[in-house]
């Protein structure tokens, strides 16, 4: 939603940058302000002061407010998704709920800047799923780009060097990993579902059983507090709303309407921004957390790029998915 952020459906190669049909943004400015949507999601949580279940349930049962409304609009105009879909977006949405539980872990202790790069590991364990479950062939610059993602991880995590204080490295690399495997298992999904005329209901129904998912995990973790506090509701409901809801809206709206890698270039802020925002609420990543990072989101960057034309002006691999935002 949902931070990202990031497998749908795919774009045609040669696109320009234009207005998407019917809105009146332009695409770069829609997907960077996707982008600042979801890089505020991490500082939203921490400041909530809500616990990991609490915050994970929350965030996906308050956009329900927004997604279904909008999902029956889509199905009164479209018609009911295949059963066979829903029981996919069913299936992605557990794993959601338990990306987002684990996410919003890693968030309370490693802080919501590097949390949010460390996400990003899902880049390695996605290619790996699908090479597993439908033997699609690991690419060179993969195989180069995923030693580089895991150091970066553990120096941004402070498993090598000096952590941030107060954080908790091998903590914070164990939720880490699991939101990523999760989250790869739910683009996965995604994917396979995806590219269709229904857009809003597979993220509705994902949603959905999120929550779920989300509420029986953290009840039994950390416990569910449905009176956190009105401060706490005010910063929740903006994770629902803002980094949940109209990031989504923005990105999914922005993406048709860029090139393949411009799109990703921009959706590469998402952690860019969230760093800077844990460090403008006081988060202090030690400069080997800071490196960390950038090691990460260079690896990302090298691993999305648009693949050279070929003499005849076609691209040698076919225009890459874009992601679901995070």
């Amino acid at each position: 939603m949902t931070r990202d952020e990031k497998s749908l459906s795919v774009r045609p190669a040669g696109g320009d940058e234009r207005r998407a049909a019917g809105s009146t943004v332009h695409p770069v400015a829609a997907a960077v302000a996707g982008s600042a949507c979801i890089s505020a999601s991490a500082v939203f949580m921490k400041l909530s002061g809500a616990n990991a279940g609490t915050a994970a349930f929350l965030r996906c049962a308050l956009a329900l407010f927004v997604l279904v409304p909008l999902a029956v609009r889509e199905c009164r105009r479209v018609g009911a998704r295949p059963l066979r879909y829903r029981m996919m977006d069913i299936g992605a949405g557990v794993l959601l709920g338990i990306d987002m539980v684990f996410w919003a872990a890693a968030v309370l202790t490693v802080g919501a800047s590097v949390a949010t790069v460390l996400l990003n590991i899902q880049v390695v364990f996605f290619p790996l799923l699908a090479r597993l479950v439908s033997g699609t062939r690991l690419s060179g610059r993969f195989v180069l780009m995923a030693p580089l993602m895991l150091a970066g991880v553990a120096l941004a995590s402070g498993a090598i060097g000096h952590p941030q204080p107060g954080s908790d490295p091998v903590a914070g690399v164990t939720f880490g990993t699991a939101a990523g495997v999760a989250y790869a298992g739910y683009l996965f999904l995604m994917r396979l579902g995806g590219g269709r005329e229904h857009t809003i209901s597979p993220v509705c129904i994902s949603t959905a059983a999120a929550a779920v998912t989300a509420a029986v995990m953290g009840g039994l973790w950390t416990g569910i507090d449905l009176n956190p506090g009105w401060s706490a509701w005010g910063w929740l409901i903006a994770l629902a709303l803002v980094g949940q809801v109209l990031a989504w809206l923005l990105i999914t709206t922005a993406l048709p309407a860029l090139a393949p890698n411009v799109g990703a270039a921009l959706l590469l802020l998402q952690p860019v921004m969230a760093f800077g925002l844990g460090v403008a609420i006081g988060e202090r990543p030690t400069p080997a957390q800071a490196c960390g990072c950038a090691l990460v989101i260079a690896a990302v960057w090298h691993n999305s790029r648009t693949p050279r034309r070929a003499a005849n002006g076609t691209s040698s691999r076919r225009a890459p998915r874009r992601p679901i935002p995070r």
